[in-house]
């Protein structure tokens, strides 16, 4: 589904009611996971029809993928720009604090699996997240790149978002803790910037 047929779906909702029916769809999620969630629960959770939540977004997977999304709340490569790489790296990491990387390490977990076995969620998830954060990130990357900060032809440049992926995940799976805005900055000057040619003093 494009933007424009998904926004004129939505059009008819405000944006509060909007961000209502987004947290009670990440509430489920959080209480039952993807594969036991129903657009039933959803409807029940949010006093909404069923029909009008399949009119609005289509089904579960672009429903949950749109949640995730909203959920997000760190600023765009638009709104961040310090002059340098390292300044808008740990600018967009800030725009979220410690709290709320928990929960979305919490969320991902929950969602891991079910992206795997479920061709119509990974096909939303690509589409909502993971194509316009690629976006972002390579706007940042461009303008280092302007700005003489990266080599155009670094061979890592492709591999950011996976570098950044990475450290998120890594950090409840390797070391049993949430990820936290601290350890996430010293993993950017410490494997993301060396990497990019990039110095970090």
């Amino acid at each position: 589904m494009t933007e424009a047929v998904a926004a004129a779906r939505r059009s008819r909702i405000t944006p509060e009611r909007e961000a209502e029916l987004y947290e009670a769809v990440l509430d489920l999620l959080r209480e039952v996971g993807y594969d036991a969630l129903t657009m039933d629960a959803v409807a029940a959770r949010t006093r909404s029809s069923k029909a009008t939540l399949y009119r609005q977004w289509g089904g579960k997977a672009e429903l949950v993928a749109k949640a995730v999304r909203h959920n997000k709340r760190g600023g765009t490569a638009d709104e961040v720009d310090t002059g340098s790489l390292k300044g808008d790296l740990h600018a967009l990491t800030q725009k979220s604090d410690d709290c709320e990387m928990a929960q979305n390490a919490s969320l991902m977990r929950a969602l891991a699996m079910a992206v795997h076995s479920n061709p119509d969620l990974l096909q939303a998830f690509r589409e909502h997240l993971i194509e316009p954060e690629t976006a972002e990130f390579r706007r940042v990357l461009q303008r280092a790149i302007d700005r003489g900060e990266v080599r155009s032809d670094n061979p890592a440049i492709d591999y950011v978002m996976h570098m950044m992926i990475g450290g998120f995940a890594a950090r409840t799976m390797i070391d049993d803790q949430p990820p936290t805005q601290a350890f996430l900055l010293s993993y950017i000057d410490a494997v993301v910037l060396p990497a990019l040619g990039v110095p970090t003093s």
